[in-house]
């Protein structure tokens, strides 16, 4: 593991800072926050409005002195004070008052793979401000292949991906440990720019923010491959004359518009591999890759990789949920320390 499990069971709550969503989980209590890491300012005052879900339905709806900000960044805090005042809110006085009470309040949170020590400090800081007095950094691989049941403590090789907001973590673990892995910078929101970007090109159609997801749930299950339906509906904005417009959509097209950001992925998947001893390989091709992370969910993006890779893909239950739920088996101390003691001359 990134940091003791010890040091870990003496934590009072977890935070999973990501770029989607913020999730945080207390000791005893459960998973209490699950909200979008969005917070709406109002510029003229500097007062915050409003956080969480409310924001996030007031982006691209707001007049001129209210700013929707997003203080997390590929799962690293870009803005410590506003990210400290949206956890503030999220969690609520009565929480905040109850871990107060704490002697020496402990934090936890999941990082990056490869984080810069620039980006874990930012971290670091913020739970800080809100009265952590120590806080335990865990590898996002680490927290969500825990989370989703992976035996990561045994001698055989197990490969999680974890497909983020803004970046896609791929690695191969074994005996509690990172053997190899690699961050790409494509995420769920790579593949929504190249939606929107295609619509703008090729039906001089604005898509409003909120409805790239819909159209990416109307693919159905399998979306993104030849099995899926020939075209569905959307609603945007003309290019042109401004007005509201409904343009029947080729999701053939669709599918080659996200070809590129999701090849990157697909490449970084295969240098992981490149580099993973072949005894961990052979032990892959016979359990496959588990994709975890929201962006997990994407309409037949789990199809692509199988046919990428010819091995195994299956999505863990509940995937967006799997790196705090990781966090929250740590903490309450349901995971067994792998002890290896040395052997006697």
């Amino acid at each position: 593991m990134t940091v003791s499990l010890e040091q870990l069971r003496r934590c009072h709550f977890a935070v999973d800072l990501g770029a989607a969503r913020t999730r945080v989980y207390v000791k005893g209590a459960g998973l209490v926050v699950d909200q979008p890491s969005v917070a709406a300012v109002n510029i003229r005052s500097g007062s915050l409005i409003a956080v969480g879900d409310f924001a996030e339905q007031m982006t691209g709806r707001t007049p001129h002195y209210i700013r929707v900000v997003r203080p997390i960044s590929g799962g690293t805090v870009v803005d410590i004070e506003m990210a400290q005042r949206m956890l503030r809110h999220l969690i609520g006085d009565k929480m905040r008052r109850a871990l107060r009470r704490k002697a020496r309040l402990r934090a936890a949170a999941c990082t990056p793979h490869d984080a810069d020590p620039l980006a874990q400090r930012a971290t670091v800081e913020t739970l800080v401000g809100l009265g952590a007095r120590r806080v335990e950094l865990v590898d996002t691989l680490i927290a969500a292949a825990v989370g989703c049941g992976l035996p990561v403590e045994r001698p055989e090789a197990t490969m999680i991906m974890v497909c983020g907001a803004a970046a896609t973590q791929v690695a191969v673990l074994s005996l509690g440990s990172i053997v190899t892995a690699e961050r790409i910078p494509v995420g769920g929101e790579a593949v929504d720019q190249a939606i929107v970007q295609h619509l703008r090109h090729a039906h001089q159609l604005v898509l409003p923010s909120q409805s790239v997801r819909p159209l990416q749930l109307a693919l159905s299950e399998n979306g993104l491959t030849p099995q899926g339906p020939a075209q569905t509906e959307i609603n945007g904005r003309d290019v042109a004359t401004g007005l509201a417009r409904n343009v029947r959509v080729d999701t053939a097209a669709v599918r080659n518009a996200i070809q590129t950001p999701l090849t990157a992925v697909l490449d970084g998947i295969g240098k992981v591999l490149r580099e993973c001893p072949p005894d961990l390989v052979a032990d892959l091709a016979d359990r496959g890759i588990i994709m975890v992370g929201g962006s997990a969910l994407l309409p037949g993006f789990d199809q692509m990789v199988r046919e990428a890779t010819r091995m195994p893909v299956f999505i863990a239950e509940r995937p967006d949920l799997c790196a705090a739920r990781g966090l929250g088996e740590m903490l309450e101390g349901r995971i067994e320390p792998l002890v290896l003691d040395p052997l006697a001359a």
